[in-house]
């Protein structure tokens, strides 16, 4: 399990995750040491596993030990400043990260692929669209996060916002992880469909979004938790969200059954 998941984009991008969830006032330090902590643990523990050197495995590296030396030295004024942007300018790199990798022909997603994949497939059309549509995804993932939250704190002034600190944030990062996983499982299949081509049926469009319901009822909890939603709106959004289970469990048995 370990190395499998070495071996896939997410643990490259978990350090930023991490980093954007959690960065905020009072808490830099924090955040980045975790990330520069996770990114290094990770680093190392991929050398271990004879896994091939990846451009974000470097990044991550880079650019979270630049903002430790910094938050080191930093006076106050600029520990401020990062403490209030630190998560905007955390997102707003990875996706330049991920746009630079698409222009420059070789997507971030692509490394980590060809370990998971035998070489006679490097080549082939669906095999590259795949991982350029995955890193196009986490590219619009980190860009909208990126805009949540500068939304919250240039608008709102509330870093810590219930909505554009952590729900939007949170809900576009699943999103593409969900796509990470259920994508390169879908086009394949669909493409030989097209095509003519005996193959297995390409996994259903719903199973790309079997997580909100979850995640409705997930932020209903939280914000009758916290007081972050009236009362109203969280039992709302847990009676949405049980109800789209339900609704979701249905439609996946019937396409089981068909």
């Amino acid at each position: 399990m370990v190395d499998a998941f070495l071996r896939s984009p997410l643990a490259g991008i978990a350090p930023w995750i991490l980093m954007s969830l959690f960065s905020g006032p009072g808490r830099f330090e924090e955040a980045v040491a975790g990330a520069f902590g996770l990114s290094l643990l990770f680093f190392l523990a991929a050398r271990s596993k004879h896994h091939s050197i990846k451009l974000l495995e470097v990044f991550d590296v880079v650019f979270f030990g630049v903002l430790v030396i910094v938050g080191l030295v930093a006076n106050d004024g600029t520990l401020s400043w990062l403490e209030l942007w630190a998560g905007e300018l955390s997102n707003i790199a990875l996706a330049l990260f991920a746009i630079v990798s698409i222009a420059i022909r070789v997507p971030f997603t692509l490394q980590y692929a060809k370990e998971q994949t035998p070489q006679e497939y490097w080549d082939s059309p669906i095999f590259i669209r795949v991982n350029y549509m995955i890193t196009s995804v986490w590219a619009g993932a980190f860009t909208f996060n990126a805009l949540a939250g500068l939304y919250g704190d240039a608008v709102l002034h509330s870093s810590d916002n219930f909505w554009t600190g952590w729900i939007l944030q949170l809900g576009a990062t699943i999103f593409a992880i969900s796509f990470t996983e259920w994508y390169p499982d879908y086009a394949p299949n669909k493409a030989l469909q097209a095509a003519g081509e005996p193959t297995d049926p390409p996994l259903p469009v719903t199973k790309l979004f079997d997580w909100v319901p979850t995640f409705v009822t997930a932020v209903g909890v939280a914000g009758l938790v916290t007081d972050a939603t009236p009362a109203s709106v969280g039992i709302a959004l847990i009676v949405v969200g049980i109800a789209g289970t339900v609704g979701m469990r249905r439609v996946s048995a019937q396409s089981i059954a068909s």
